[in-house]
């Protein structure tokens, strides 16, 4: 039996692909209405930053993964010198559940990212931005920030001001604005032995800052693909790393820079579940179990996938009509997450549709005109 801190969506996911491996997942999260916890019978009701509910899961499991990267590293450090395997490692994962950490990371080794400073906890509005970075600038919270959270675009000098007045009690960081092209991200696993193994790059479309959409294979050239498979190899080298991670990236005329790094499975390598001989999710169960990790093949030519987000509460069709009309739709996969509430903006599922066009830009099209009808009946927001 394998341990997962965290109860939501990507632990559910953990749990459905443990079942078709015949693996047990015992899951810590704080409420058994979570969406693992309706998965599994195996919970362990404390939430997941409680190091005391981790203990009590690492009796019940072998090994322990984790849903996300918001872990309490000196506590669970004092579990594994007592002997709690943890995958991937502690010490893999410690840069990166940081931005900044993540940023001196990625600057050691010489591998590109925005120009970026860091904001020390007391603000002062004496730090001295580069003169050719212009406005606007983009805010980050050094944690914690996900789904266009801990994240604030800043136009001017007056909204620079201001943000330096906001007392906060989490670190941040200002980043050069970067103009790009396309958005991509890849969602790779490294095993015991050291083999990296990755899925299709995809490219992710944002609405809000709030992945909207994803499309897979990404239209790229071989030389872009080779460059984000190096680094994805470098880090994961680099970092000892044991696990599934995903990196996400900015395309431009400034090259290939990477945005963020996430130490988990990710939100734009849920096509996997579909479309590949193993998702993101079976290659975290094989590596966390010990079952030989087989290779993610595309089983087809293209997948799209499509965020389902919490929309207002007067919206006018209800959520059981949305998803009624969304099953109807010929070869749509709806995976939906059960949790207890709409919330606007809140991820309660995802679909999946499987392209068939064999040229990129047929592909596209194909993607975009399924999205439409997806569109129409649960729009990217309201």
């Amino acid at each position: 039996m394998i341990g997962v801190v965290g109860g939501g969506q990507l632990a559910m996911l953990l749990v459905e692909a443990g079942k078709r491996r015949d693996v047990d997942v015992v899951v810590q999260t704080a409420a058994s209405t979570d969406p693992a916890a309706k998965k599994t019978k195996k919970v362990v009701l404390h939430n997941p930053t409680d190091v005391e509910g981790t203990k009590l899961l690492a009796e019940r499991s072998r090994l322990i993964t984790f849903e996300n990267e918001w872990v309490d590293i000196p506590g669970l450090l004092s579990l594994q010198n007592n002997g709690v395997s943890f995958v991937p490692r502690l010490h893999s994962i410690r840069p990166l559940i940081n931005k900044i950490t993540q940023r001196e990371l990625l600057n050691s080794l010489d591998i590109p990212c925005p120009d970026w400073l860091p904001i020390p906890l007391e603000k002062t509005s004496g730090i001295e931005i580069p003169a050719d970075w212009g406005f606007p600038l983009m805010a980050k919270a050094a944690k914690g920030g996900y789904d266009g959270k801990g994240t604030k675009i800043i136009k001017n000098s007056k909204q620079l001001k201001e943000f330096f007045q906001v007392k906060t009690k989490e670190q941040w960081m200002l980043e050069k604005w970067v103009s790009y092209d396309k958005e991509l991200s890849i969602v790779s696993s490294r095993d015991s032995k050291g083999i990296v193994r990755s899925l299709p790059i995809v490219e992710t479309y944002q609405s809000n800052q709030v992945c909207d959409w994803v499309l897979a294979p990404a239209d790229i050239n071989h030389d872009v693909e080779l460059m984000v498979k190096n680094i994805v190899s470098s880090l994961l080298a680099e970092l000892d790393y044991v696990g599934v991670l995903a990196i996400e990236f900015f395309y431009g005329h400034e090259g290939l820079l990477v945005n963020e790094i996430a130490p988990r499975t990710h939100n734009s390598g849920h096509f996997s579940i579909d479309a590949c001989s193993s998702s993101q999710f079976d290659q975290q169960i094989c590596i966390t179990s010990g079952i030989d990790v087989p290779m993610p093949e595309m089983l087809v030519n293209g997948a799209l996938m499509a965020n389902l987000l919490g929309l207002q509460s007067n919206y006018p069709i209800s959520l059981n009509k949305r998803l009624d009309a969304l099953r109807s739709i010929p070869g749509v996969n709806v995976h939906w997450y059960e949790k207890e509430e709409e919330k606007q903006g809140r991820k309660l599922g995802h679909v999946t549709y499987l392209l068939n066009n064999r040229d990129a830009f047929s592909r596209k099209k194909e993607a975009l005109d399924i999205l439409k009808v997806i569109r129409s009946i649960w729009p990217s927001s309201g």
